[in-house]
């Protein structure tokens, strides 16, 4: 029995050894295993991770594209700039250094924190943007500290440098990092957190093409991260530079001429709707958003009852007030109804059992001069008899109550009634009483400036209406152009049939409006020996009663558009200004902008006859008045010899050496030369 316990005892042991040497076995395979994983299957990937404790690749950005003017004057630069980041790889215990951090680069600590919370998400090999415009103080901080505190980095950058006091900020627009919700947009797919995107205006529409291509920089550093050497660059790529279409000069004089009123001003050379100048007050610095804007001066700009930051040029949506008139006459001229229409204005009407009130007492008065006396009770009458049916149709054919397409941002629609919108929006039939108020402008009707422009000046072009744009397109890639054209839609370029004795009769009475004369709206606007035609406005807002005191909030808003020539006009303007009274006050500052621009005009021309000569062809603009007869009645100004092709043939009573010896005022030039009807576009 002994002996069969220990042969039971050499079994067990046996086993255990066999046991134990399988074990073994096991445990080196699985080393094996691990060490050629490691060694061999993983070798690429941990000579990368050593290759960058070694190597750090340093972002060059791109600097920004510059913008100018049309005629290649600069307006938005660049300027070099010193950035801070925050590289939370380098450092593990990094909220233990933020205090010192925040007291170096003089930052808020909490604000510093928020930040850091902001980017939790993002990779710890990611940088984070913590102080833009580093000092030379702040530079020397971080350099001070490089041991102690690896985790910071600077990074040399361009910086945009707008004009100051807001100059055409509107216009531009302005440069800050891509928002959280930027970053969902299928448009910012390319971006990453912390980069730098136009957020307005031009900056924001042409922003890729604007923006470049940042490169990168390979440097070698230290185990403190410190740099010893430079592998090699990948040198950024700038951003394209951009001629917009605006003229510094006119730009200037609609900023002063405005002044402190609130409101827009935009100048657009009508024939191929480039602005020459756009306008919205009060403004905004663009210079706050290079550098990241403070929290302060962002709620001090959005809390403002005066909206600073909406471009009133293309969002504010008002009643045109009497400006509608013009659109009230072409369809009452096109659908027969104008034409022989006589009205008796005793200082108003009665309609639908309701007195409707006028200025004045006009008396029996018919179309031509109803227009630049802008009589209430003439277009009361019309509006009745045209029905808000059709004066919907052609408000809506001349591109009201939709967007115009301009190369802007948030562009707004405005609002014209009709039965149908009165039925879809409220449930209801139309009042046929509220046509009344729509017929001069008020009721529910909503224009903007850029809208109610456009509309005027395509009326004054013989029906051809065109896309406003900032930018003009060959300066753009064909499909960059295409996309601009489907992202912003609107109206664009068209043509409405316009019958001849509408056209005339529209701006003849806009001219006429312009001319020294009983009642006349806006003689404000005349300007000796220049053709310009207009019409103002004056468009009550609610609770504006009687009261005329101008910047009041009961105070009406003040309206003028108008363009140089009558008819195919070369320039065109619309000023607003929010409870500015009456639309009088507005043609003021429209003449003075048209005199700039026909100041200049006649200096250019200047230069052309003294190059020419006095008997040979010149080329001069379209903007002069229509004399009632020849100045030289021996040589009539016959369509043949005064305006040929273009050119101008000087007439020989009025030689380039009699125009150049005249102290003249601002447009004497063109009271000079004598003027034959512009040829209607094709």
């Amino acid at each position: 029995m002994y002996q069969d316990r220990g042969n039971r005892g050499e079994k067990l042991s046996s086993v255990k050894s066999t046991a134990v040497q399988y074990g073994i076995l096991m445990m080196m395979l699985a080393l094996a295993a691990g060490l050629w994983r490691l060694q061999v299957l993983g070798a690429s990937n941990f000579r990368e991770l050593a290759q960058q404790n070694r190597i750090r690749k340093v972002p060059i950005l791109a600097p920004r594209g510059k913008l100018f003017d049309r005629e290649n004057r600069l307006i938005v630069d660049n300027y070099p700039s010193v950035s801070c980041f925050l590289v939370r790889e380098q450092n593990k215990n990094i909220d233990a250094d933020l205090p010192i951090i925040a007291q170096g680069l003089h930052l808020d600590l909490d604000q510093l924190k928020a930040t850091l919370r902001h980017y939790r998400a993002a990779p710890g090999y990611q940088p984070i943007p913590i102080k833009q415009d580093v000092t030379a103080d702040e530079q020397a901080f971080i350099e001070a500290h490089r041991n102690e505190l690896p985790e910071l980095e600077s990074i040399e950058e361009s910086r945009r440098l707008y004009p100051r006091d807001g100059f055409a900020a509107h216009l531009i627009g302005y440069v800050g990092e891509v928002s959280e919700e930027d970053l969902n947009q299928a448009r910012y797919a390319a971006y990453q957190p912390g980069d730098v995107v136009g957020k307005a205006g031009v900056e924001e529409t042409y922003d890729q093409l604007l923006r470049g291509e940042d490169g990168s920089r390979d440097v070698i550093v230290d185990s403190h991260g410190r740099e010893v050497g430079i592998l090699g660059t990948d040198h950024a790529k700038p951003g394209q530079d951009l001629r917009l279409t605006i003229d510094l000069d006119l730009q200037r004089e609609a900023e002063i001429a405005l002044g402190d009123n609130n409101g827009a001003v935009v100048v657009m050379d009508p024939r191929n709707g480039e602005i020459l100048a756009l306008v919205s007050h009060p403004s905004y610095d663009p210079n706050a958003f290079a550098v990241r804007i403070h929290k302060d001066e962002w709620n001090r700009l959005i809390t403002d009852p005066r909206h600073p930051l909406m471009n009133k040029a293309i969002q504010d949506q008002l009643a045109p007030g009497s400006t509608f008139k013009i659109i009230m006459s072409a369809a009452g001229m096109q659908e027969g109804i104008a034409q022989n229409m006589h009205v008796n204005c005793a200082g108003g009407g009665d309609f639908y059992g309701r007195f409707f009130k006028c200025d004045h007492h006009h008396g029996m008065l018919d179309i031509h001069e109803a227009i630049p006396m802008s009589c209430d009770t003439f277009f009361y009458t019309m509006a009745q008899r045209l029905g808000i049916d059709t004066i919907a149709k052609y408000a809506t054919s001349f591109g009201l109550s939709q967007r115009t397409g301009i190369d802007l941002p948030n562009e707004m629609t405005g609002l014209m009634p009709s039965t149908q919108w009165e039925m879809k929006n409220f449930h209801q039939k139309y009042y046929a009483g509220n046509t009344i108020s729509v017929g001069i402008g008020q009721g529910e009707t909503q224009v903007t400036p850029i809208q109610l422009l456009r509309a005027l000046s395509g009326l004054a072009s013989d029906g051809h209406f065109v896309r406003p744009h900032t930018v003009n397109p060959d300066q753009l890639p064909k499909d960059f152009h295409q996309a601009i054209l489907d992202s912003f839609p609107g109206s664009g370029d068209k043509y409405v049939p316009i019958n001849d004795d509408t056209w005339t009769t529209v701006t003849d009475g806009m001219a006429a409006a312009t001319t020294p004369g009983l009642y006349h709206t806006a003689e404000g606007a005349h300007i000796d020996g220049v053709d310009f035609a207009g019409k103002t406005g004056t468009a009550q807002v609610v609770g504006g009663g009687d009261t005329h005191v101008k910047g009041g909030a009961r105070t009406p808003n003040s309206w003028f558009v108008g363009m140089v020539p009558r008819r195919n006009p070369e320039l065109s303007v619309v000023v607003l200004q929010e409870h500015g009274d009456w639309g009088s006050n507005s043609a003021k500052i429209a003449q003075a902008i048209v005199t700039v621009y026909v100041n200049k005009q006649r200096r250019q021309e200047h230069n052309v006859l003294q190059r020419a000569g006095d008997s040979k062809p010149v080329e001069v603009g379209a903007i002069w008045s229509e004399p009632a007869a020849p100045a030289d009645p021996s040589h009539p100004a016959d369509a043949s010899d005064v305006l040929r092709e273009g050119h101008f043939f000087v007439n020989p009573a009025h030689s380039a050496a009699t125009i150049l010896g005249k102290q003249a005022s601002a447009a004497s030039l063109f009271a000079e030369l004598p003027l034959r009807r512009r040829e209607r576009l094709p």
